[in-house]
């Protein structure tokens, strides 16, 4: 007890000062500790004590399995060396891990016959594990700061004495009356960041006009004047802040979970509706199956793809506000956890980062929609017009069925205004890049080189066509516009699965049915699809833009100057998501998605 009263006079208010009495009061009992282990070692037969320290792996902290001897003389597991080693080989010089010497080229490490053979006679002595009371600290681990030699893994944290103890040196902080006063916390990498750097005392007192933890001294120095708390006074605060936050996230999740629920009934509607026109569909062409069989296949066809593609769109949104709920969960966790932080210089540290709430999805309005059943409405009536039909107006019932349409009653914009409010931003793949293409701008320019970029193989890569896709698919309704310059660039809308290797019309744009091209040169325009060429005329413009309703099937190019002109529109049926694709046809040739927000 006498040394107990002269290490707390003695103290002088120091944090630091408490740690070295700390240290040196405890230091006689850690050798007779160490002592002890000592002992556990002795070998039955030669009567020699070991400490088992020296039979342990310095990576694993447990007994030798299969050692192995550096050249250094340090020994190790054989699986823990190669593993640290493992982790340097992209430096290409090894080290030993206790005395850091190197070594080049990598050693070939053979085990030790004479240590594996000793440590198993160990073994058989009871030699084995360290005790449950004896925990020695990894590297993840915080270490007791008052141990000497091999240091035990703390059990609480001082955020008075600023030190980390074990429970053996943390039991004068249960025995000694002024010690118990002391904030005990679990235990901390972090201590250190609990004192100011500039007057070395520990921070106590929040800054609200700094929006900062401080020391006393820095209160009546560089802060004097300002609002001041305690730390303690903040986080209680910022405590009652953070359960309203919780709260928000919790009632956004609810919301979301009611929200996800819509959509799927929505798809249940959407494939009900569906189900329902194709089979009433199939019932009015039986009776014109002579004249209409072709035509019942075609209708079949439309409503199953309008089908996949709403549906498609309705599970994207349902996606999107899944992942929602799982970002707002973890986040609320994290807040949980900040929560019950102990340490307030550690909560107010965390609290800038956790107590901003992202923007929400915006919520989900289902209108009510007709869905399929003017499919079958459009096909009874062609069965009551039969003969005009068949004679004159077929186009006109083909296009009835396709404008059918599950989601999409709004018009085309008028304005560029209008048809901004639909733009995307989109950036180029550098894995479909040809070679002869070279991005820039953060992936959003394309120039035509006279020489072959140096990308890595790649199985998405245009292989002879200086072609390159965007990175984002393209579904709903999108707008975005394309600056070129240097002469000929092609402007392209393609199915992803448009072939890449080789110099067939399967991988170039507008040569096939699965891409649309407007060829764009300094004094015309042409449109080509599935290899058919169509002269476009309009004014010449650097800009273009392009407009693509997917569920409607509509795909309009734009002359983009003051005003905006249509240059070509194409009226058919998406099946799948589309990739916007650009096609400098000059060396030096550019073209640009444009950021029109």
């Amino acid at each position: 007890m006498g040394v107990t009263n002269m290490w707390w006079r003695e103290r002088a208010d120091s944090p630091h000062s408490l740690q070295k009495h700390i240290q040196t009061s405890f230091s006689s009992e850690e050798v007779k500790l160490r002592q002890s282990l000592a002992l556990r070692g002795e070998m039955a037969q030669q009567g020699v004590q070991l400490d088992r320290e020296r039979f342990c792996c310095p990576i694993c902290l447990d007994l030798l399995k299969d050692p192995v001897t550096t050249s250094c003389g340090h020994s190790y597991c054989m699986n823990c060396i190669k593993s640290f080693w493992d982790g340097e080989d992209e430096k290409k010089i090894h080290s030993c891990p206790q005395c850091r010497q190197t070594f080049t080229p990598r050693p070939v490490l053979m085990k030790n016959t004479m240590l594996a053979d000793l440590v198993e006679e160990l073994k058989k002595t009871g030699l084995q594990a360290a005790p449950a009371d004896l925990c020695y600290a990894g590297p993840e681990d915080v270490a007791c700061e008052v141990c000497t030699g091999r240091k035990l893994k703390a059990l609480k944290s001082c955020l008075v004495c600023l030190v980390s103890y074990c429970e053996k040196h943390l039991q004068p902080h249960y025995d000694v009356a002024p010690l118990k006063k002391h904030k005990l916390v679990d235990p901390s990498k972090k201590l250190q960041e609990n004192i100011c750097s500039r007057h070395d005392e520990v921070m106590k007192i929040f800054c609200r006009t700094d929006q900062q933890t401080i020391c006393i001294l820095c209160s009546m120095d560089e802060h004097k004047g300002h609002d001041t708390v305690s730390a303690a006074a903040e986080r209680t605060e910022r405590q009652r802040e953070l359960k309203v936050s919780r709260q928000n996230i919790q009632q956004r999740i609810q919301d979301r979970e009611k929200d996800v629920k819509k959509l799927q009934r929505e798809v249940e509607a959407i494939n009900r509706s569906a189900d329902k026109a194709v089979e009433e569909s199939e019932k009015i062409f039986t009776q014109l199956i002579r004249l209409m069989k072709k035509r019942s296949s075609n209708v079949k066809q439309q409503v199953r793809s309008q089908q996949e593609t709403e549906v498609s769109r309705v599970k994207e949104l349902q996606k999107k506000l899944e992942q929602e709920i799982t970002e707002l969960k973890r986040k609320d966790a994290e807040m949980k956890k900040l929560s019950h932080t102990e340490d307030h210089t550690q909560f107010l540290h965390n609290y800038p980062s956790l107590s901003a709430l992202s923007e929400s999805t915006s919520s989900i309005n289902i209108r009510p929609l007709r869905y399929f059943e003017d499919v079958t409405a459009a096909v009874s009536e062609l069965r009551d017009k039969l003969q005009d039909v068949l004679r004159d107006k077929w186009t006109n019932v083909s296009l009835t069925v396709t404008e059918v349409d599950v989601l999409l009653p709004q018009p085309e914009p008028k304005t560029r205004a209008g048809f901004i409010q639909y733009s995307r931003e989109l950036t180029l793949d550098p894995n479909t890049a040809n070679t002869l293409l070279s991005l820039s701008q953060g992936n959003r320019k394309v120039t035509r080189t006279s020489r072959h970029q140096s990308y890595s193989s790649h199985p998405d890569r245009f292989t002879n066509w200086a072609q390159v896709l965007s990175r984002e698919s393209l579904t709903g309704r999108c707008y975005w516009e394309v600056e070129r310059k240097g002469g000929g660039v092609n402007i392209a809308v393609t199915h992803k699965n448009i072939s890449r290797a080789g110099r067939t019309n399967e991988c170039r744009f507008g040569s096939n049915n699965k891409s649309w091209m407007l060829q764009c040169f300094t004094n015309g325009y042409n449109f080509y699809y599935n290899r058919v060429r169509s002269p476009v005329s309009g004014p010449q413009s650097s800009r273009v833009g392009v407009y693509l309703d997917h569920s409607a099937g509509i795909l309009s190019f734009y002359s983009v100057s003051e005003t905006m002109t249509l240059l070509h529109r194409v009226q058919t049926t998406f099946t799948q998501p589309l990739y916007a694709g650009l096609w400098p046809f000059y060396d030096g040739s550019t073209a640009e998605l444009c950021k029109l927000k």
